[in-house]
């Protein structure tokens, strides 16, 4: 499937719910992407075509980039590693607190689930102002993991999220201005 068709897929699929989950905010949602198996299998594979095949694990960053993660890591037959919200994991944690468009969050992962030196890529539905997936990264490189690279459903480019993963090789599906 073309880049130009698994937009078009996407955007066919995704609902936007204004001033959710604060007001000012357009949420993208991609439930219905995730619920019909054929698009999330176009989108997996479209996410899968940029994953460099010398990674060791996908990594989901909750709560929708659980389930891209999971079904890539099961078609490339590797591991797929959370990055939880704050108090869902238990036993030794790294945490990573940070910025998002209407307050703040913190993340965490347990460290010693993968080797150290373990390649990871790491998997969200969207990428907005950047926040949550440069805490990721940070958390997975203070864990001593490699990361290769991001995938992301769709990108907001208005709001410039890019440019705070500046470094990291970035796969987007859809932007939307």
């Amino acid at each position: 499937m073309t880049r130009t068709s698994i937009s078009e897929l996407i955007t066919a699929k995704m609902t936007t719910t204004p001033d959710f989950p604060e007001p000012g905010i357009l949420f993208r949602d991609l439930t219905a992407v995730m619920a019909d198996g054929p698009t999330l299998r176009a989108v997996t594979d479209a996410l899968l075509d940029e994953i460099p095949a010398d990674v060791d694990a996908v990594v989901g960053v909750e709560a929708r980039g659980f389930l891209f993660a999971a079904a890539a890591a099961v078609v490339r037959g590797i591991g797929v590693f959370p990055v939880r919200k704050q108090g869902k994991l238990p036993g030794d944690v790294l945490a990573e607190t940070y910025d998002l468009e209407y307050g703040t969050a913190t993340i965490e992962l347990q460290p010693n689930a993968l080797a150290a030196g373990s390649r990871v890529y790491v998997l969200d539905d969207v990428l907005a102002t950047g926040g949550t997936m440069a805490a990721a990264i940070r958390l997975l490189e203070r864990a001593g993991y490699i990361v290769a690279g991001v995938g992301v459903a769709i990108e907001l480019t208005a709001l410039n999220g890019r440019a705070t993963l500046s470094g990291y090789p970035i796969n987007a599906l859809l932007t939307i201005d």
